[in-house]
């Protein structure tokens, strides 16, 4: 029988034993993938890791030393390892655009306090405390106010004492761009809270942010890294345009280093479901915040380090009602209803809902992919599961074919050559094919065997006679998602 030899030479006549391992038939199994993430993000001067640099993060410390402590990149990070310490992370930041401006808002506090007490105030989410005794002047107010917001170096704004309006404190967004337009500002959030009387709090929104970073700097340093989940904390097109775009690429089948971007956005229903309608792109997904304290780039953060966890452990089931820890819901009052959840998953645009002890839950993941070429609607792409199941699917097969069959030659079915031979026919594609479809239907990712055998092509190409070619028409697994009965009750 013919065997044929990695190293041995066929030569060798110098005694006695010589014996070589091949690895070929070690693996059994389907593989497992080392998910990575990548946060892009803003960067602070006071960073030690200069921009467009892959930086892989083990601690919430290091974050802060790398982007700079309460800069965009750096809270991306800490919160996204509240939600997901075990995946392996990595960061590239990104500075201002030379041309950005920063957004700014107002906290005005005007009035004389009658009663002592607590003003807080939310700023992205984070509050800041301020103890008020009675007969403090607004303008008394408004100084410990800026004094206590510029005590806490984590929030994305510095706060100054308005000359004119000495009862007015002016915030100024720590990084430029449109990013800055969504620090949501508030008061009270929590039940129970509330402004000591006296004082009449008026809050000018953030606004004027312009020019996000080109985010085509940090896709420049991608390289050829597989970088499985990615965390966008843009949504403005040309960013969002230039990343899709990237992610198309790797999809391919001459990269096959396949991602999904997160992101999020900020706006009402009519905004959010319109800046939905403008995106189609299968490997984006967008979670709609509406008027959530928590700024976009940290709900983009968070979702992604869920989502990685749980689709790196099965990249088919679905993430509905995993929490989105860190992440504060919106007002009850301004909480979106069913009617209007299902509508932005018409539009593009993931949804989640709130339990009874204000967590937030996902609801439906979906990707921003909504029609056809043609304009026509195509759910093929409609839920994050089925780029991520179609990932690993594609890497399976890679796995086995260059596991089992890395140097081999390649023959009609028919040809009688030696069982030790390094070499393969259609059939025996074929026939590796098909096991591997049977570890994964019990994975639980691929359904209906019979139809795949039947419908599998393997043949040699017609014009090239070392390659093989393959249509492979799996049946991937679906979600329940949901459940309709109807009860015809007898009385």
């Amino acid at each position: 029988m013919p065997i044929s030899f990695n190293d041995i030479p066929s030569n060798i006549r110098v005694p006695l034993v010589y014996i070589e391992f091949d690895n070929t038939r070690a693996v059994q199994g389907t593989p497992a993938i080392s998910h990575k993430i990548l946060v892009l993000g803003q960067r602070l001067a006071t960073g030690s890791v200069a921009a467009g640099t892959p930086t892989r993060i083990t601690s919430d410390a290091q974050a802060e030393d790398a982007f700079g402590r309460g800069s965009m990149l750096a809270e991306m990070l800490k919160a996204l390892r509240v939600a997901n310490r075990f995946t392996e992370t990595w960061a590239i930041a990104l500075d201002d655009d030379g041309a950005a401006v920063a957004a700014t808002g107002s906290i005005d506090t005007a009035g004389q306090a009658t009663e002592s007490g607590t003003l807080s105030v939310y700023i992205a989410g984070q509050r800041v405390r301020v103890g008020v005794k009675s007969g403090d002047t607004g303008a008394a107010v408004a100084a410990a106010l800026a004094a206590a917001i510029n005590a806490d170096d984590t929030l994305p704004v510095a706060a100054a004492v308005n000359a004119s309006v000495t009862t007015q404190v002016d915030l100024t967004a720590r990084h430029a761009g449109e990013a800055g337009n969504d620090i949501d500002l508030r008061v009270n959030y929590y039940q129970g809270e509330r402004t000591p009387a006296g004082i009449a709090v008026t809050i000018t929104g953030m606004s004027g942010g312009a020019a996000n970073p080109d985010v085509n700097t940090a896709i420049a340093a991608f390289g050829d890294e597989w970088w499985n989940t990615i965390v966008m904390p843009y949504t403005d097109t040309a960013n969002l345009d230039a990343l899709a775009l990237e992610l198309k690429d790797r999809w391919g089948p001459t990269r096959m280093v396949d991602g999904i971007a997160y992101s999020a956005y900020r706006g009402t229903h009519a905004a959010t479901g319109t800046f939905g309608d403008g995106r189609n792109d299968h490997l984006v997904t967008c979670m709609g915040t509406n008027s959530s304290p928590t700024p976009p780039w940290i709900w983009a953060a968070v979702y992604a380090a869920v989502a990685a966890k749980s689709l790196s452990i099965d990249p088919a089931r679905p993430l509905q009602t995993l929490p989105l820890p860190g992440i504060l819901p919106p007002a009850v009052e301004d909480r979106w209803t069913m009617e209007e959840r299902n509508l932005l998953l018409y539009d593009g645009i993931s949804t989640y809902t709130v339990d009874a002890g204000g967590q937030v839950l996902i609801e439906r993941a979906i990707t921003t992919y909504q029609v056809n070429a043609y304009g026509v609607e195509d759910t093929s792409y409609l839920d994050v599961t089925t780029p991520a199941t179609l990932g690993y699917i594609r890497y399976a097969t890679r796995a086995r074919i260059t596991q089992k069959f890395p140097r081999h030659k390649l023959a009609d079915d028919g040809t009688q050559f030696g069982p030790g031979q390094a070499i393969v026919t259609p059939g025996i594609i074929r026939a590796e094919l098909l096991a591997l479809f049977r570890e994964l239907e019990l994975q639980g990712l691929v359904e209906d065997f019979d139809q795949y055998k039947t419908d599998l092509i393997v043949e040699r190409n017609a014009n090239d006679p070392n390659r093989i070619d393959v249509m492979s028409p799996p049946n991937l697994v679906n979600q329940l998602r949901v459940f309709a009965e109807q009860i015809q009750f007898i009385v």
